[in-house]
């Protein structure tokens, strides 16, 4: 069996689910990404670069599908290339966010596309317009719904999909739900959990412990989308009322989503300059090592998890499964996985005095919740991989055909 898995930074969410095709007899992985994607050990990895950029003419609210466009048709080429090698895939499983299957059934028109279909956007009851803060203005409202026209072709395209979360799932059309199934790819819930020796030693050489009053937040990037200004709007009564708390924070200075702070660098040099907070006790790590990441959770004595409405991220579910005492956002998909008093604490987004006084009693009673721990571990085990190895195979095995026969030539494609 054949199967080729298309993400723009293999492997992406596929990283076990391709690793365990890779590992069962009579299987062929093989994967495409850009240039960029670093790949998985023992599965070929064939790369791309569009030919170019979006033009700087083109519309704005269509610059997004010409880039899908350049994707795909950069995609397209390389599928017909190594269909002239000898190569028929099975199955195909892709990411198609950037545009890069809009044209593999040309290539490979009995294949069965599956699709990772992670977000589709809306212009109320989601991400777009929740933080008065930034509200949403009637030219980005025009984009959003532009920018969803590459969404549905890609879910006109697949024979089947996949989204990682009920509430994904109920943001796509309601004519192409049946079509969805809903199947989270897994953490790695066996090698995560307490660890009552476990020890963080700080940059600056200070090292905290298991046990100790140490607060965390953990984002890819911090910024408003996983509510950093929430977060450090809370730390200057947090720090007061509790002295000896530490706050560990993880996360670089980019942007994932949203946009840059117009008058600052980055979200963190701004929000510090708003909120005087003392640095020898709130420790910035920018992005760390996966080992590192895992000890910030293990000494965490109440880990805080802030998110719009938008895609759920591995980390809530990671400091779940090491069994923190999470303090999270009241918002869509999280209540998929926290229920308030039962295996977390949720609190209002925008509440910055009840996160601080939820906070704060968290630490005051270190011991009182030993079993909302336990029933946070006990919930991450219902997103392990090997729950998402067994459904993703399920998808899969269950698409399969074997019948290739339109031909199609690689001197007909003209990049333009």
């Amino acid at each position: 069996m054949n199967i080729l898995f298309i993400h723009q930074n293999f492997p992406g969410q596929f990283r076990h689910i391709a690793a365990h095709l890779a590992r069962q007899p009579d299987v062929n992985v093989c994967a495409i990404g850009r240039e960029h994607a670093p790949g998985l050990a023992g599965i070929r990895l064939y790369r791309y670069r569009p030919h170019r950029p979006a033009s700087k003419e083109t519309h704005p609210y269509a610059r997004t599908f010409e880039e899908g466009v350049l994707h795909g048709q950069q995609v397209l080429r390389l599928l017909l290339d190594i269909k002239a090698k000898g190569y028929r895939p099975d199955v195909i499983v892709a990411h198609p966010g950037w545009g890069e299957t809009l044209y593999a059934k040309q290539a490979f028109p009995d294949s069965k596309l599956i699709h990772f279909c992670e977000y589709y956007y809306r212009t109320d009851g989601a991400d777009a317009g929740f933080d008065p803060e930034f509200p949403l203005t009637l030219n980005g409202a025009a984009s959003i719904h532009s920018r969803n026209a590459l969404h549905l072709l890609n879910l006109e395209n697949c024979a089947a999909a996949i989204t990682p979360t009920h509430w994904q799932h109920s943001l796509h059309p309601a004519a192409y739900q049946d079509k969805i199934k809903v199947i989270h790819e897994g953490i790695d819930t066996a090698n995560l959990g307490p660890d009552p020796d476990a020890v963080l030693r700080l940059p600056n050489g200070q090292q905290l412990k298991a046990g100790d009053p140490v607060v965390t937040y953990v984002a890819r990037n911090l910024e408003p989308y996983r509510g950093f200004h929430c977060f450090m709007r809370a730390l200057p009564k947090i720090l007061k009322e509790h002295p000896t708390c530490q706050v560990v924070v993880v996360g670089g200075d980019d942007v994932s989503y949203g946009s840059k702070p117009k008058d600052a660098p980055n979200w963190r040099t701004k929000l510090l300059r708003e909120n005087q907070v003392d640095l020898s006790r709130v420790h910035f790590l920018g992005k760390v090592s996966y080992a590192t990441y895992k000890k910030v959770l293990q000494v965490s004595a109440v880990h805080v998890y802030l998110t719009y409405p938008f895609v759920l991220s591995w980390s809530l579910l990671e400091a779940l499964a090491c069994g923190c005492q999470v303090i999270a956002s009241d918002t869509a998909p999280v209540r998929e996985v926290i229920q308030d008093g039962v295996n977390g604490w949720l609190v209002d987004f925008f509440d910055i005095g009840a996160m601080s006084e939820r906070l704060l009693e968290a630490l005051a009673l270190p011991q009182k919740n030993q079993q909302l721990r336990h029933m946070a571990r006990c919930k991450a085990r219902d997103y392990s991989i090997e729950v998402g190895q067994r459904d993703y195979t399920s998808i899969i095995l269950s698409s399969i055909r074997r019948d290739n026969s339109l031909e199609v030539s690689n001197s007909g494609i003209i990049l333009y």
